[in-house]
This record gives C-alpha cells, sequence and structure tokens, in this order.
C-alpha cells in the first residue's frame, strides 16, 4: 500500500514542475532591442505601452503598431511598463530620461527606432504602411 503525499507538497511540486516546463518573458531593461520589444508583444501581454517621441506628423506617416504619442502618457499610471522610441536613440534616451523624472517605474528605450523596429519586420500602422 502506498502513502499518499501531502496535498500542499503535491501543489508545490507541480507548481516548480510547471515553472520548468513554462518559460516567463524576459523582464524590461532600460534599453531594449527591438527585437526583444517583438519577442514582449509576442507573448501577448497587455500590460506594455510602446511611446512614440517624434512628432506628430511622423506619427501619423508611420509608427509601430500599436504606439500612441508622448503628449499622451499623462493618461497613464506610472507603474505602466513603456517602451518608448524616436527620430534617434539620444532624442529617446532624454525622452525616456524625462519619463523616469516624472516618476514612471519601467521605461525602456527601443534602440534603432522606427528604423529598427522594421527591420526585424515589426509591424507598423499609418499613412505609409
Amino acid at each position: 500500500m502506498s502513502e499518499s503525499k501531502p496535498e500542499a507538497q503535491t501543489i508545490s511540486e507541480a507548481k516548480e514542475k510547471i515553472g520548468q516546463v513554462i518559460p516567463t518573458p524576459p523582464a524590461p531593461t532600460a534599453r531594449a532591442s527591438a527585437q526583444s520589444l517583438k519577442e514582449r508583444l509576442q507573448w501577448g501581454e497587455p500590460g506594455l505601452t510602446i511611446i512614440d517621441a517624434r512628432d506628430r506628423d511622423s506619427f501619423l506617416q508611420e509608427r509601430i503598431t500599436g504606439a500612441m504619442l508622448i503628449d499622451d502618457v499623462k493618461n497613464l499610471p506610472e507603474s505602466r511598463e513603456i517602451y518608448i522610441y524616436g527620430d534617434n536613440d539620444k532624442v529617446a534616451e532624454e525622452a525616456a530620461n524625462n519619463l523616469r523624472r516624472e516618476g514612471f517605474e519601467s521605461v525602456s528605450q527601443i534602440l534603432g527606432g522606427l528604423a529598427g523596429w522594421k527591420a526585424i519586420e515589426g509591424a507598423t500602422e499609418g499613412r505609409e504602411s
């Protein structure tokens, strides 16, 4: 006759096995490649926002699918995970630093901006898409 394991131990072992089988997405960093953002989106994580730090005309012309203009960031909770890009990496870095100073806790600069995103065949929208 075999002894049954306590229920709590069985549950604990099951959770450990699931954790080994189901991978988790990479954690956000201050600087992120376009590829790492694409991987996060493929996880289907709704808890992140992509911010475009370029001017409105550039934004309307073409942007990363789902991105919003930086002007609209004031409506987001400070705990929201943000990925930001601009005309170049310097502009994106300055915008990211400004958001951090405003209290946003998790801001990642997308290295390479829109060009980097398009280079990995990331989806875009706008007039040119």
